[in-house]
């Protein structure tokens, strides 16, 4: 089997075909194969090179490529043609592993760095011509949907045990039928190595994971074999998840993995933040995942139109499609799916109105400087919210004199 540079734009690009002419001996290597041989967009593109790093970097000085040493300790050197940055990684054998990191040795086998990559389908390379060179099978597991392991699943485990989490996360991207026994029992017997991870690696696995158009079988898998717990360890709503993700399915939303984090865990503030804290994850994913953990708002898909309106207004339209997504799929399944839709319809084409009043003009109307004008305006705004944006400036002027005529 072979790729047909051809029918693969990231083959022939002018920067691809430049960088591998400066490295002489470099095959693409890992996702970049797999994913041109199962018809699957590439992305990134890795390449390896049977030679040291210093000469690596002596090629790419002589060819005027840039290179920046983002991982020399581990033989990784990014080049940067054109702007299109490319991994180029020297072959490696592993000499010491602690379940976390590896102490590397060069090599110039390209047998021996594929026996240190995790799966079969990862451990695959091509040369710039396209030609594969497959050392164990990888190409019959790919088609296979089969993510094995190279060579014995448990002491490729114990030299990485992030191992656990792509397994499944493979799985539920390439997988087909039933997963590899070998590789869920070594899972299930060596969880306990998970808790040695840091959680930014453990967030980047899970989260890839959740964002794989299905990730509930390879979820349902990781919680009956132990593993799902080791991460999670609270009363998971696995339902609800599979319920979202037959919604975005259903209407083509785009996977949305902190979203569907969201529909997996309990409603529980205390939860969320534990969890935001252990994956370290972003301010702005931390603010979202505990700020709908802890939302009070009421969504039910019989809301009127007025009564969106006004939730748009107090929330934002990011947070009410993602509190009409959660109610929706902690419903029954097919319930009031029309209505559900027009709720986030009516959010996509909404504008938030300015409230035209300010600080001044209640001060101008008489109100003292100070926490009163504040009152005051929230009091007309509430008014005007009911009102259901109605009531123009004049209206509002009028509102507030009342509002002030009433104060003690």
């Amino acid at each position: 089997m072979r790729i047909d540079p051809s029918k693969h734009s990231w083959m022939t690009a002018t920067e691809t075909r430049k960088l591998m002419a400066a490295l002489g001996e470099g095959r693409f290597v890992g996702g970049a194969v797999r994913n041109a041989l199962s018809g699957r967009g590439v992305g990134d593109i890795d390449i390896a090179v049977p030679m040291p790093p210093d000469e690596t970097l002596k090629r790419l000085e002589i060819a005027a490529i840039k290179a920046v040493p983002t991982g020399l300790e581990h033989g990784t050197i990014t080049a940067i043609v054109n702007g299109k940055p490319f991994e180029v990684t020297s072959l490696r054998r592993d000499v010491v592993t602690d379940g976390r990191h590896a102490v590397v040795a060069y090599t110039d086998d390209w047998e021996e760095d594929s026996t240190r990559r995790d799966f079969t389908m990862n451990a695959l390379y091509a040369d710039g011509d396209g030609e594969i060179f497959d050392y164990h099978g990888g190409v019959e597991d790919l088609i296979a949907g089969r993510v094995r392991f190279v060579g014995a699943a448990v002491p490729r485990i114990r030299e990485d045990y992030l191992r656990i989490l792509r397994l499944f996360r493979f799985h539920a991207w390439y997988g087909k039928g039933d997963m590899d026994g070998e590789a869920l029992h070594a899972a299930a017997q060596e969880k306990a190595g998970l808790a040695q991870l840091s959680g930014e690696r453990i967030a980047k696995e899970l989260l890839k994971l959740l964002e794989c158009p299905n990730p509930v079988p390879s979820l349902r898998l990781m919680a009956a074999s132990g593993v799902l717990p080791e991460l999670l360890p609270y009363p998971l709503q696995l339902p609800r998840l599979e319920n979202l993700v037959l919604i975005e399915a259903e209407n083509r939303f785009a996977p949305d993995a902190i979203l569907r984090l969201v529909a997996l865990l309990p409603d529980n503030a205390d939860v969320a933040q534990a969890v935001g804290e252990r994956l370290k994850l972003s301010g702005a994913e931390r603010a979202r995942l505990e700020g709908l953990a802890m939302a009070r708002e009421k969504i039910a898909a019989q809301l009127s139109a007025a009564d969106v309106r006004r939730l748009l207004y107090r929330i934002g339209v990011t947070r009410f499609r993602d509190r009409v997504l959660l109610s929706w799929a902690g419903s029954p399944r097919g319930a009031g799916a029309i209505q559900w839709r027009m709720l986030l319809s009516i959010a996509d084409g909404w504008e938030r109105p300015r409230f035209p009043l300010t600080g001044r003009e209640a001060m101008v109307a008489g109100v003292a400087e100070g926490p009163e004008v504040g009152r005051v305006l929230a009091a007309v705004e509430a008014w005007w919210l009911e009102e259901d944006f109605l009531p123009d400036e004049m209206a509002l002027r009028e509102k507030m004199k009342s509002v002030i005529a009433r104060e003690p």
